[in-house]
């Protein structure tokens, strides 16, 4: 099972994007270019991810 937490950040505009793609940005969390936001490692989180794959970074967040 997928336990621990990601950080999704922000590295490319949405300006061209299609509008669920927008939606999908937002509700990771992320606002403007730089913006990052701590994530459980959920199967659906990570098909969010996926599917903007193209417009953010990901990082594992360590526990300490």
């Amino acid at each position: 099972m997928m336990a621990g937490q990601i950080r999704v950040r922000l590295v490319r505009s949405t300006i061209g994007c299609l509008p669920r793609q927008r939606a999908t940005v937002r509700s990771l969390g992320l606002r403007k270019i730089g913006s990052s936001a701590v994530q459980e490692a959920s199967p659906s989180i990570l098909g969010m991810i996926k599917v903007v794959s193209h417009l953010v970074s990901v990082e594992e967040v360590s526990n300490s």
